[in-house]
């Protein structure tokens, strides 16, 4: 939109603290090249067209907006005099995307000095050569070097990943291998058992019915439930004298295997009513290979089981066959993350879900949205490793508003005064050298903030440390790859050009 083309006053100009080092042959250079406009309340430029303009303000009020799905989200708000914004990295050239990341508005009239671009580009390389070159390097120097060491912070998480994924996936595959191998033994005498039963003296119903109790037996098993260790003790007593009472040899080998299977001392009266007296040691003897031929195959289930669902959270944590950007579940994310960092949070830290599995999904970019939670979990509990290892890890969500909160509370020492503004600062890091790149956080940040145009905030205290993250219910914008501070468009002022608004 254009404004009303004023006359260029050179000392005007000058005054402004972005021009008052410049010679007089310079600010007549600018208003030679450039131009005052008057523009009414309304728009500036807006975001996604072609960075034209270099704008700085003479007097007036700025607004400058982002948007986020079908809202426009106000992200600063200045009436502060020589406050600038627009094509601010024209002096890049192609090196960079040259369009207005941001919307600016005006809401009263407001001047502008406003120099097009290729002519802003023109002066900073022929007044500062110098200054362009440290800024050429300095902007696409870090870029690529975030570039390169956040490719490392995501090698050092899969491989931390990796072998946490390889212990435990070690433990059930380890406890498969031994109940085969047990399975395998208890068969074989099983066999050899069926082959003393059927040389002795056993009618065929006798044999029936001991086929009949195995099947009753096998039914058990399968129902069995868990007892408390004093229920268990008192059972297996039980069970030991009924065994001694009736000629039963070795009672105590076989108690417990009958405690965990759920049998007790009526079941073993059925068994000692269906069966000769004669018989009922060896009938005792055979279901017992039953009882731990049942017992061995639920152990290879329930551990091919575990493996099959650590195989399924790597899948979901991967997001490897999954649509970049899709609708998400949050806690299915949530869930997967936790499972594959479950070696790395151990037993000490105490885990607390509280999900509010209510909410709607949210658009998201899930793989990325991973790596978020991976990089505020393992924080939280080398947070809680500092204060002696010991602490609870909360993760909760809930909805405020249009946005999904998720929520990571722990139990630490906290975020020292002395650091709560650098610590989403690139680079920046309290860990041992070696044990962190400082970009943990900062990724963290642009994903949450450029990618997903959400939220990330924190709020710590001694014992009470949280990290918010904050999803729009809405489609994220097109992806963009620096800070707002660092986009074209964003104003900056003499005083705040260096801090995050």
């Amino acid at each position: 939109m254009n404004g009303r083309v004023m006359p260029c006053d050179r000392q005007e100009i000058g005054s402004l603290f972005l021009f008052e080092k410049l010679a007089p042959d310079q600010l007549g250079r600018l208003c030679a090249e450039g131009r005052v406009e008057r523009f009414e309340p309304g728009p500036v430029y807006v975001e996604g067209a072609p960075a034209t303009c270099f704008y700085v303000m003479i007097e007036g009020t700025v607004v400058l907006s982002r948007r986020v799905g079908e809202d426009d989200v106000e992200v600063s708000r200045t009436s502060q005099r020589g406050v600038y914004a627009g094509a601010m990295q024209a002096y890049l050239g192609d090196q960079v995307p040259q369009t207005y990341t941001n919307s600016m508005r005006v809401t009263e009239p407001t001047r502008f000095y406003v120099l097009p671009a290729q002519s802003f580009a023109n002066v900073m390389t022929e007044w500062f050569p110098m200054a362009v070159h440290l800024l050429e390097g300095l902007f696409l120097g870090s870029r690529n070097t975030q570039r390169a060491i956040g490719q490392r912070e995501r090698l050092l998480a899969l491989g931390s990943l990796s072998a946490g994924l390889t212990h435990e996936l070690n433990n059930p595959a380890a406890a498969a291998a031994r109940a085969t191998g047990t399975l395998r033994e208890r068969v074989g005498r099983m066999r050899h058992k069926l082959s003393l039963i059927t040389q002795g003296a056993y009618s065929r119903e006798a044999l029936a019915s001991l086929i009949e109790i195995q099947e009753r037996t096998a039914e058990r098993v399968a129902k069995a439930t868990a007892l408390s260790p004093l229920e268990a003790a008192d059972r297996e007593d039980e069970i030991i004298d009924w065994l001694g009472e009736h000629g039963v040899a070795d009672g105590w080998q076989i108690a417990p295997t009958f405690v965990q299977a759920g049998l007790d001392t009526n079941w073993l009266s059925q068994v000692a009513a269906t069966v000769a007296e004669d018989i009922l040691p060896g009938a005792i003897s055979w279901l017992n290979y039953t009882v731990e031929t049942e017992l061995l195959m639920g152990e290879i289930e329930d551990s091919t089981a575990r493996i099959s669902k650590l195989v399924g959270a790597a899948k979901q944590y991967a997001q490897l066959d999954r649509a970049p950007h899709r609708d998400v579940d949050v806690h299915e994310l949530l869930d997967s993350t936790l499972l594959m960092l479950s070696a790395n949070i151990g037993t000490q830290v105490n885990l607390v879900k509280d999900y509010d599995r209510s909410l709607p999904e949210v658009p998201a970019y899930p793989a990325e949205l991973n790596q978020v939670w991976t990089n505020l979990i393992d924080n939280a509990v080398q947070a809680i490793r500092a204060t002696g290892g010991e602490g609870t890890l909360t993760v909760r969500t809930a909805r405020e508003g249009n946005r999904l909160l998720v929520e990571f509370r722990d139990t630490g020492p906290g975020v020292p005064d002395e650091i709560r503004d650098r610590i989403f600062d690139p680079f920046f890091t309290t860990k041992p050298v070696g044990e962190g790149t400082g970009l943990g956080l900062d990724i963290s940040w642009r994903i949450i903030v450029n990618k997903h145009h959400g939220t990330l905030e924190f709020d710590s205290t001694p014992g009470d440390t949280r990290f918010r993250v904050l999803l729009p219910y809405t489609n994220p914008h097109e992806e963009t790859t620096t800070r707002p501070e660092e986009q074209s468009g964003q104003p900056r002022s003499h005083h705040d050009g260096n801090r995050r608004n």
